[in-house]
């Protein structure tokens, strides 16, 4: 049985790690550069690092902050915002990112998928998806959650999948920040329809809610903010408590 992951997430606007509820509200936190240092030494799978304001702001990632990062972190890196090209990519892939993580620009050209994946391999696609329910429909939203597409996400995820994306990470909007779990309805919903890894985030607010994801077939990985970055959550202790529900992770 492949070891399931716990990834904390950055979310960085102008220079500083924020964290909102329901994409709303966003507060400052930390410096990015000493949350990852404090990542990759407390026993996290892997760190994803989002410019969550480039796609909105219509402008590339900040790759000097997105250096700083990567200097700090020996586990997998995948990074997100604004990635509009391969050439994108490439820019970010040689910053240290391990992954790269695509929602507005491939919702904009799906084609973008495709292309990275030929040229870099699926493993290095992650599709990443922030949807919402909107009249009993799971909605995509574009540019950091402002934007609603008006494209079903099971569609959108099946077609991403076939273009090439080998990951998809499934923000929920409507738990993000709230804390009272995983949306477990939605990534059913999505398992139900895909093949790849599922990164399941939003809602996480107890050691609890991972245990109760990974009792979910084709749930990979589990990913977080604020429960990690205020310290609620420990994720060696999280990792010890989830061995003792029967779920095998990497201590």
């Amino acid at each position: 049985m492949l070891a399931k992951r716990i990834i904390p997430c950055l979310d960085v606007r102008d220079g500083r790690v924020v964290k909102g509820t329901n994409f709303q509200g966003l507060r400052d936190m930390a410096d990015p550069v000493e949350m990852a240092r404090f990542y990759n030494d407390s026993g996290a799978d892997e760190l994803v690092f989002y410019d969550i304001t480039a796609s909105a702001e219509g402008r590339a990632l900040f790759t000097d902050i997105l250096r700083a990062v990567a200097r700090e972190v020996f586990i997998p890196l995948t990074v997100g915002g604004g990635i509009r090209t391969t050439a994108d990519f490439d820019r970010v892939l040689k910053c240290g990112a391990d992954k790269v993580s695509v929602n507005s620009g491939a919702i904009a050209d799906p084609s973008l998928i495709g292309a990275a994946a030929k040229k870099y391999g699926d493993q290095c696609v992650v599709l990443s998806m922030d949807v919402k329910r909107v009249d009993g429909q799971f909605r995509i939203f574009a540019k950091g959650g402002r934007e609603d597409t008006g494209i079903d996400a099971l569609e959108w995820a099946v077609r991403g999948v076939g273009e090439g994306a080998g990951e998809i990470v499934l923000n929920s909007i409507d738990t993000d920040g709230v804390k009272n779990g995983f949306d477990l309805e939605m990534l059913d919903a999505l398992a139900a329809r895909v093949s790849v890894p599922i990164v399941a985030s939003g809602g996480a607010g107890n050691m609890e809610h991972f245990a109760q994801l990974f009792t979910h077939p084709g749930m990979d990985a589990g990913l977080a903010a604020s429960i990690f970055h205020t310290r609620q959550v420990d994720i060696r202790d999280l990792k010890q408590f989830l061995r003792t529900q029967g779920v095998e992770v990497r201590l």
